[in-house]
């Protein structure tokens, strides 16, 4: 994507339909988590493509699971972050880990279908994401898309905000 933020909707909304089984804030940052790269690129002009390594399965998923380990150490911070959102949230280590590969791995196959640069099955570079879904989609629509799923995540947040609420309710 142009701007890492397009991956909010999208990873918002699945992170809170899936949120029984995906950490959302985990999952939601690991899709900013990806494009350190393409910022370490641009900022020491290195030469290579800006989605290289960190933008592949093989190294998305190490990334995804040392961002996951990181985040573990940051568990508190969520739960308050959470508590603000007024969304429900009990987190553990796999869970966490799990869904920061997961979270890179949506990155990378949103920008897999915008970018013709992103080779996900890297060492393979011989299949490109971007030449198939360039045959339905353009850089437009995925970009619509996207943004689209800013609102639609409100429908899934708003039945997390109701069972944030209803959880209150039954501890007093």
């Amino acid at each position: 994507m142009p701007f890492t933020p397009y991956h909010f909707g999208p990873s918002g909304f699945i992170g809170l339909v899936f949120r029984k089984w995906l950490d959302i804030p985990v999952f939601v940052l690991a899709n900013v988590i990806v494009d350190v790269e393409v910022l370490v690129v641009m900022l020491f002009n290195l030469g290579w493509p800006i989605h290289r390594y960190c933008h592949t399965l093989l190294v998305g998923a190490v990334v995804g699971a040392l961002w996951g380990l990181a985040a573990y150490l940051l568990r508190n911070v969520f739960n308050k972050l959470m508590y603000l959102f007024c969304i429900p949230y009990k987190s553990n280590l796999r869970k966490m880990v799990i869904s920061g590969i997961l979270g890179v791995w949506f990155h990378i196959l949103i920008d897999g279908a915008y970018h013709f640069d992103v080779k996900i099955l890297w060492p393979n570079e011989t299949i490109s994401l971007w030449k198939v879904i360039h045959n339905y989609l353009g850089k437009e629509q995925i970009e619509t898309i996207c943004l689209v799923f800013i609102f639609v995540a409100l429908v899934p947040y708003l039945f997390a905000v109701r069972s944030f609420f209803e959880e209150q309710q039954d501890s007093e």
